[in-house]
């Protein structure tokens, strides 16, 4: 087992600075007594899955994040299954829709995002924390904005658009805006599937901007709502059993925006910069108050790290996680409740120009207590994540070592290397534990 003295050297060597807060700081010495444990989940049936971890790795703790990353569950093994998996699934389908439901509950989950801010992205790695790839509907409409995997449909909400896109001209207001949904029938048919029953859900199309004839939609095992109006209307809201937003800056927003639209369409910031004010008032008025209803909130941030950056390439990522939810326990770094600024950059992971620095401590957030996860920086090397993730509790991982494997399986996907993809996995695991918890059904993981 560790020393005290081993921890404290892990902490001057990292960087890391720590303070009291909400809880009190436990000793040195029980930090040690508990360090080879964290990175196995707090749950009912923990003891054994604790004991494999403990057996496995408590002797390497201070070993190279690379050698206990290889040792574990190889990360060779692990790279090329990932690139097995080729480019990513195209939208379009093929075949007829069929969803299996396995359990006898349907949970549902409220995705929270303007457009283009990387609500797919998470939907990809949310379906892969359940197992199989996300995949659109078979047999059907070619523009279906529909996804599914072996336990989960993700309907776009979009699809619950009542003005096309020649009517909302017409009427002269945005797809933002409330007067441009059927939220009747988003609540009628979000209600049905809870419930188990099959809808025949309309289609949005995004090529012609029309609405298309409906599609079949059966009940999954989990359900998920992405858009922008999930949290919106309470009816719906009050349906949802998890609820996350994902809160891009402005800056980072118009920086990606630059870049996606100057470099790849050919568009003038002139025109790129009227297209954000355009959306921003009615964004203002309806999307952005929805962050305070989640239970967590993803927060893409300009770095700290890089004076005046205005690139948007660094990021610094916050995983804003509100207290008190049923079933629901917050990551932490280190010690729960106190204050930390880490360093991890040094003999165990590889960090270049600027860094990475993380932070960990309690707040308040439009007057809820939340705890807040913070990464600024990116990974040079993703396989040494192991090195992170052996420091954070309560990720509901079921293994040691789970967090890493699934970023270096999806490590083509944006945001890979920084807190974007980080977190944006924990939120799956959390979304796969409260699943488990509801619908007392165990998720079978391959290790």
């Amino acid at each position: 087992m560790a020393s005290s003295a081993a921890v404290a050297s892990v902490g001057a060597s990292s960087g890391l600075s720590l303070s009291a807060s909400r809880k009190s700081v436990r000793s040195a010495s029980a930090n040690a007594a508990a360090l080879p444990f964290r990175s196995v989940s707090r749950r009912a049936n923990a003891p054994a899955r604790q004991a494999r971890a403990v057996g496995a790795f408590s002797s390497e703790m201070h070993k190279s994040a690379k050698q206990v990353t290889e040792g574990f569950f190889g990360v060779n093994a692990v790279a090329k299954a990932a690139a097995a998996q080729g480019p990513k699934a195209s939208r379009r389908p093929v075949r007829a829709l069929v969803v299996c439901k396995t359990g006898n509950k349907t949970v549902v989950i409220g995705l929270a995002a303007d457009s283009g801010c990387g609500k797919s992205t998470f939907m990809r790695r949310l379906t892969s924390v359940f197992g199989g790839a996300a995949s659109p509907p078979k047999g059907g409409n070619p523009d279906s904005n529909t996804l599914i995997s072996d336990t989960t449909t993700v309907i776009c909400l979009d699809d619950y658009h009542s003005l096309d896109r020649n009517g909302r001209k017409r009427e002269k207001v945005t797809a933002l805006d409330p007067r441009a949904q059927n939220f009747d029938l988003m609540y009628e048919q979000v209600k049905a599937l809870k419930e188990g029953k099959a809808v025949d859900k309309p289609i949005y199309n995004h090529v012609t901007g029309l609405l298309d004839p409906p599609e079949r939609i059966e009940s999954p095992d989990i359900l998920v709502i992405e858009g922008l109006h999930p949290m919106y209307d309470d009816r719906v809201r009050d349906l949802l059993d998890f609820t996350v937003y994902l809160d891009i800056s402005d800056e980072v927003k118009f920086a990606w925006k630059i870049q996606r639209d100057m470099a790849e369409r050919g568009h003038s910031l002139e025109s790129i910069k009227a297209s954000i004010e355009s959306r921003k008032p009615d964004f203002d008025a309806y999307i952005d108050p929805q962050k305070e209803k989640a239970d967590i909130v993803i927060q893409v941030l300009p770095t700290q790290l890089i004076p005046d950056d205005n690139e948007g390439k660094v990021l610094r990522v916050r995983m804003i996680q509100k207290e008190g939810v049923e079933g629901f326990e917050p990551v932490y770094l280190y010690d729960e409740g106190s204050t930390i600024s880490w360093i991890p950059c040094g003999r165990k992971l590889t960090c270049s120009y600027p860094g990475i620095k993380f932070f960990y401590g309690p707040d308040t957030y439009y007057g809820n207590e939340v705890s807040v996860l913070e990464m600024d920086g990116q990974f040079d090397k993703l396989e040494e994540l192991i090195y992170v993730e052996s420091h954070l509790s309560n990720t509901s991982s079921k293994f040691y070592g789970e967090i890493t494997q699934q970023m270096l399986r999806h490590a083509d996907f944006p945001g890979s290397n920084n807190g974007t993809g980080l977190f944006q996995t924990m939120v799956g695991l959390k979304i796969r534990e409260a699943y488990e918890k509801l619908s007392k059904t165990e998720v079978a993981v391959t290790v």
